[in-house]
């Protein structure tokens, strides 16, 4: 038997003894942090730098992925051929990335059908609910979630902002991917509108890049008062093309974004396409941490900017009327 003061003599050397035990085991080896991958998919044309827009990588290093450390980006490009979307898809999915973004409808309904499992963010990809991809803008339902850009409904305050721009303006030819059920919904909503409005609609639908070549003939046989431009993939990459020919033609068009008017365009009222991307990033970041795409509600853009170019009216004898100036955020001179 021990006696107590002996015992507790012992006590300290035994703790050093122990110490000095557990330092000499090998450490043992930490996790590694997870890398996430996050796939990226678009009807458009593969960007020179093989990376998904500047503005939601960005959105996500805000957030704290560092790109090449903590993230990882697989991005898939169309190249304008709807026939390819569905096999870049199936490649994201078979690659086991953590997320699909995606931008534009047809991009969004090819990913869709690619996979139920996979958290899929969408940007720019028309009515959702319209289409399908979701049940209800407050509660998706299963794994699609993201940014609606409203363009169903905007597509009548752009025709009814023209028209106040233009008040003589009874023609308008429309320039839409005919293709894209998204866009389509677009067109239908602007007919509905040029009703109230009591304007005459032409309708131009186009599927492929050497249909512009049509829908100009078209215009240059019956010249329209104005132009409205339905904006998707296949339009953006053909812009300058629709730019130069409404400048030739002294065609006053509305765009849906503000960029267009910084290159000549005459007006525009939309979302910022950067913006939303930072908006969605935000969608990456909550599902990456735990949430479910299916129940986080379908966002609308915060905030849409009117944009006029004042250098592009005097170029086609306009005057923009005090009302529609007042009200815009921003007048290129």
């Amino acid at each position: 038997m021990i006696s107590r003061r002996k015992f507790i003599a012992f006590l300290p050397g035994a703790f050093v003894a122990l110490q000095d035990a557990k330092s000499q085991q090998p450490a043992q080896p930490q996790q590694p942090a997870k890398v996430w991958r996050i796939g990226f998919l678009s009807r458009g044309v593969r960007p020179a730098d093989g990376a998904p827009p500047a503005a939601l990588r960005e959105g996500l290093q805000e957030l704290g992925y560092a790109d090449g450390a903590s993230i990882n980006y697989v991005g898939r490009w169309a190249d304008m051929k709807n026939e390819l979307l569905p096999g870049l898809a199936a490649e994201l999915v078979g690659l086991k990335v953590d997320l699909i973004v995606v931008f534009g409808g047809q991009a969004a309904e090819a990913a869709k059908a690619a996979t139920s499992t996979i958290p899929i963010v969408v940007v720019n990809a028309g009515d959702p609910v319209g289409t399908g991809l979701v049940a209800s803008l407050a509660r998706p339902g299963g794994n699609v979630s993201g940014i609606s850009d409203q363009a169903t409904e905007l597509s009548a305050k752009r025709l009814e902002l023209l028209k106040e721009a233009m008040p003589n303006a009874s023609n308008i030819a429309v320039l839409w991917n005919a293709g894209d059920r998204a866009m389509t919904l677009r067109y239908r909503e602007i007919e509905k509108a040029s009703q109230v409005l009591g304007v005459t609609i032409r309708p131009l639908g186009v599927r492929e890049p050497d249909d512009f070549d049509v829908a100009f003939s078209a215009m240059t046989r019956e010249r329209p008062d104005a132009l409205f431009l339905v904006t998707d993939a296949l339009t953006n990459l053909n812009r300058r093309r629709i730019l130069d020919f409404a400048a030739a033609h002294r065609i006053p068009a509305m765009y849906e974004f503000g960029s267009l008017v910084r290159e000549g365009g005459l007006i525009s009222y939309g979302p910022d396409l950067g913006e939303s991307y930072r908006r969605a990033a935000v969608y990456v970041d909550r599902i990456l941490k735990g949430a479910k795409p299916g129940e986080l509600p379908v966002e609308q853009p915060r905030r849409y900017y009117l944009f006029v170019n004042v250098s592009t009216a005097k170029a086609l004898g306009l005057t923009i009327p005090q009302s529609v100036l007042l009200r815009a955020d921003e007048v290129i001179q």
